[in-house]
């Protein structure tokens, strides 16, 4: 069975750092996109970065350029968002998806169809 798991959310105040991961057990992720999602409550969710197999390509939002990363170890079969600089409207509820679609870099939710089940990050002072 496909399984991604998330974690490394918490409470953090602005300016400060998380790294979230995201692995993988029952599928290997080499030949897979990966995205970052988040959804704050009362709104849609949105891409925030994503990550081409061979981790050659990626994409990143405009909101969060120069200041998130998004990196795999594929002997891992992890895939990171590292968050630095971080603003109270970087909250939410992050998730972690995978995609066999090569047109998933564009970071749109519904090409992707393998989801975790999310982790909190809580930017407040």
């Amino acid at each position: 069975q496909q399984q991604l798991v998330e974690s490394g959310g918490g409470l953090v105040q602005p300016g400060g750092s998380l790294r979230l991961s995201c692995a993988a057990s029952g599928f290997t992720l080499d030949y897979y996109v990966i995205g970052w999602f988040r959804q704050a409550p009362g709104k849609e969710r949105e891409g925030v970065s994503c990550i081409s197999g061979s981790g050659s390509k990626t994409n990143h939002a405009d909101s969060v350029k120069g200041r998130f990363t998004i990196s795999r170890d594929n002997a891992k079969n992890t895939v990171y968002l590292q968050m630095n600089s971080l603003k109270p409207e970087d909250s939410g509820i992050y998730y972690c998806a995978a995609s066999a679609a090569i047109e998933a870099l564009l970071c749109q939710s519904p090409d992707f169809g393998s989801w975790g089940q999310g982790t909190q990050v809580t930017v407040s002072s």
